[in-house]
Formats: structure tokens, sequence, C-alpha cells
């Protein structure tokens, strides 16, 4: 865990400005002990609102997954952290992905029982998707997808149809 995931967690909202004004450390650093987590899924999580600005402000990107596909979005909702979620869904973040089981944010914050989150999600899910059309139709660059997660899942899919065959 680098010192900027430390920071993120602990919501040390002074750090992690000092570390990112710095470039001391890759704001998408994955942290390998824990599941690939990103100094922005551990934000989320924890619910610090500005320090996911900040992260993001300084090239977070909030389409990165861990190990088991989940956003900063899906930490947000399983914890119940609805300005976060507002705040992801405000900047174009995708939180209407998911995970390596099928579920969306929306889903875990079904599942914990967070109805703010669920009724927010419900309408923000609609308006992501109406978004990234718009976006396509109009050529904008969508950051929504985690490459080295897709190409991982591709790979593991591929392995487990050589396994049968």
């Amino acid at each position: 865990m680098t010192e900027l995931h430390q920071a993120a967690a602990a919501g040390d909202f002074d750090k992690v400005e000092d570390i990112l004004r710095q470039n001391k450390c890759n704001p998408n650093q994955r942290d390998v002990d824990w599941s690939s987590k990103t100094p922005l899924h551990w934000a989320a999580a924890r619910g610090h609102t500005e320090t996911v600005r900040i992260l993001i402000e300084h090239g977070a990107r909030p389409c990165l997954r861990t190990d088991h596909g989940w956003t900063p979005a899906h930490f947000a909702a399983e914890s119940g952290r609805l300005a976060v979620l507002r705040l992801l869904h405000s900047l174009h973040a995708p939180i209407d992905k998911e995970d390596c089981c099928g579920d969306k944010p929306l889903r875990i914050a079904q599942i914990y029982g967070h109805h703010e989150c669920v009724r927010f999600l419900k309408k923000a899910e609609a308006e992501c998707q109406v978004y990234r059309s718009m976006a396509t139709n109009k050529g904008l660059s969508l950051d929504d997808t985690d490459e080295e997660w897709a190409d991982q899942s591709k790979e593991n899919e591929e392995d487990r149809s050589n396994i049968h065959t």
C-alpha cells in the first residue's frame, strides 16, 4: 500500500493533495495486496468526497476495477456513501458497470439496504446510459473502460473454456 493509498483511506485530504502536487505517486497505482484497489477505491469506500474529487482532478480514473470488478462506485454503494455516488455521477464516472458476478453498484446498495443510494442509482444509471450514448454520437471520448481488467477477464474466460474442452 502506497503512501497515497494510506492517506486516501484515512481521509487525510492535505496529505493526499501534497502527494499529488509533488507527483510522488501515481493516482492509479493498484495495490496487489488489496485486490488491486486504487487510492480512489479507498476514498470512495470511506466516503471521503473531497479526496475523491482531488484524486480525479489529478488523473485518478474512476473506471478502474479491483480483481473482482468493483469500481469506486461499487465501494461507495456498499458503504452507503451517497455524496460520493453523486460526485462520481456528476463527473460522468461509470456507475453502472457490472462486477465479476454481474452486480452493478445499484444491486450492491440494495443488498446492503442503502435505500437513498438505491433511489439515486436507479435514476443515475439511466442518465449515465443517456450520456454515454450522446457522447458516442458526438465523438466525445469517454474514460469508462478498464482495459487491463477487461483483458484479464477475457483471459480468465478463455482459461475456463479450455478446461471444459
